[in-house]
C-alpha cells in the first residue's frame, strides 16, 4: 500500500513507474470515479517526456491515445480506457482494439477500468487500485514485469 496523500505524491508514484516501464509493459488503473486514475496516467505519460503542450485527455469517449516518440514519449504506450465497454463482450472488444496484438509488438498498454482486462491483455503486469479514502494505491503484481513494476513503485 502507497499513500497518496497529495497530488505530489501521486506524481511520484507515476515518475516511479515511468522509469521502469519497458514495451510491451501492462499497467492496469482501477478506482472509483475520480480517485485519479487518469491524473496518475498523466503524470506517467509527462514522465515518460510527453510534453505539457500535447494534451494527454481522458480517453474515455476515445477509448484509446498513443503516445510515442513523435509525442516526445520514450517508448510507445497506449493509454485505454474501458468503461465504456464494461457490461458487454470485453473480449470482443478488446480483441477488435487490437490492445494485446499491439501490446505484443511493443506498445506499452496504460488502462483505466481494465481490472476485468487484465487477463485478456495477457496478464504479466501491475494491477493499481486507487482509493479515495484515505487517498492510497493498493499494487498487485502478477508475472515477473508486474514485480519489477511493483517494486520499482514501492520504492520511495
Amino acid at each position: 500500500m502507497i499513500a497518496l496523500p497529495n497530488r505530489r505524491a501521486t506524481l511520484a508514484l507515476a515518475r516511479r513507474l515511468a522509469q521502469a516501464l519497458v514495451p510491451s509493459d501492462l499497467v492496469v488503473l482501477v478506482g472509483g470515479l475520480g480517485a485519479g486514475k487518469t491524473f496518475l496516467a498523466r503524470g506517467l505519460l509527462r514522465a515518460l517526456g510527453v510534453p505539457e503542450e500535447i494534451a494527454v485527455p481522458s480517453p474515455t469517449f476515445t477509448l484509446e491515445n498513443e503516445y510515442g516518440p513523435e509525442e516526445g514519449a520514450r517508448l510507445p504506450v497506449i493509454h485505454a480506457d474501458l468503461y465504456r465497454l464494461l457490461g458487454g463482450d470485453l473480449e470482443a472488444e478488446l480483441a477488435g482494439l487490437g490492445l494485446r496484438d499491439r501490446r505484443s509488438a511493443g506498445a506499452a498498454l496504460l488502462v483505466e477500468w481494465g481490472e476485468d482486462a487484465f487477463s485478456p491483455l495477457a496478464g504479466d503486469g501491475l494491477l493499481v487500485h486507487l482509493e479515495l479514502e484515505p487517498r492510497r494505491a493498493t499494487l498487485r503484481a502478477e508475472g515477473p514485469r508486474g514485480e519489477a513494476l511493483r517494486n520499482a513503485a514501492e520504492i520511495e
